[in-house]
């Protein structure tokens, strides 16, 4: 892959996860500042529902944001781009859908073939 390719997947990466962290902090100072005390049992319910769904899709988000982190480390080792599986190079399609991906299409589906089979 052209170094010029490689620098928009770096700075695609690197946006995506300064994003990430920003959402991160903010929900934390969120929780920090914002203990409410609620006269109806039903009000606390549905914010404790809501902080337990927010703290759900905040881990989802560590882990894309360790995804990302490892996705830059490639960039920097001269290995992104590079299907682990077999060696091949992955589609810039699938890297533009997918930039933290680790293995190309061919690689992944088989993988994924052998999952639901069990093999």
């Amino acid at each position: 892959m052209d170094p010029e390719r490689v620098e928009h997947f770096r700075k695609l990466l690197q946006g995506r996860l300064d994003a990430l962290l920003g959402e991160a902090r903010a929900t934390m100072t969120d929780m920090i500042e914002g203990e409410e005390t609620f006269a109806d049992p039903t009000d606390r319910a549905a914010a404790e529902s809501e902080r337990a769904f927010l703290l759900r899709i905040r881990d989802r988000e560590r882990k894309l944001i360790v995804k990302i982190q490892e996705a830059l480390r490639r960039i920097e080792d001269g290995e992104f781009g590079i299907c682990e599986t077999c060696g091949e190079e992955i589609g810039e399609k699938r890297l533009e859908a997918r930039p933290v991906t680790t293995q190309c299409i061919d690689c992944k589906t088989e993988a994924e073939q052998r999952e639901k089979t069990g093999s």
